[in-house]
């Protein structure tokens, strides 16, 4: 018995998505194109893309840890890790549905999922502080705004190791 597929090409790739692991809907399709096409495009940049409109921005250095010094933020326009999902599910959705806030911030606004779906938001620390979200895209990856010297990428959803789950927009 064959398996049902979902095909999706994105930059000359054909991707197939398994049957009940394909977007729910076209918005997250676009999510997934979007953030795809992003790869190697914009650089991080620590508080980058959280102006009053998503989209990449200089950054900021208040609460800068990273370990290129000095902190080149101020003067990098790009993103960071939640100014990426803001900037991408802004594309795909036609309006910021996550807003300016932090990783903390947009988690409020989306709903725990036991099965990830390739469009929804992949966080990292606890359910009180989170640090870190991507992009998941199937297949245990995300494309993020990962660090300070990177530009948008991807990842196995194992590169850091407190995962703190699945999230799916509308709430």
């Amino acid at each position: 018995m064959g398996v049902n597929r979902r095909h999706l090409v994105l930059g000359g790739v054909l991707l197939a998505f398994a049957a009940g692991s394909a977007p729910l809907n076209w918005e997250l399709t676009r999510v997934v194109q979007i953030a795809y096409a992003s790869q190697g495009s914009v650089a991080y940049s620590w508080g980058g893309g959280h102006a009053s409109r998503p989209g990449p921005s200089k950054g900021t250095c208040l609460g800068y840890h990273g370990a290129i010094r000095p902190c080149p933020a101020a003067r990098t326009r790009g993103l960071d890790c939640s100014g990426f999902a803001r900037w991408v599910y802004d594309e795909a959705f036609g309006d910021d549905v996550l807003g300016r806030g932090n990783t903390d911030d947009h988690l409020r606004r989306l709903r725990k999922v036991d099965v990830a779906q390739p469009g929804d938001l992949v966080f990292y620390g606890t359910s009180r502080k989170t640090h870190h979200v991507g992009v998941y895209i199937g297949g245990g990856k995300m494309i993020n705004a990962f660090a300070t010297g990177t530009r948008i990428r991807m990842d196995d959803v194992s590169r850091l190791d407190d995962l703190l789950g699945y999230y799916h927009y509308p709430a």
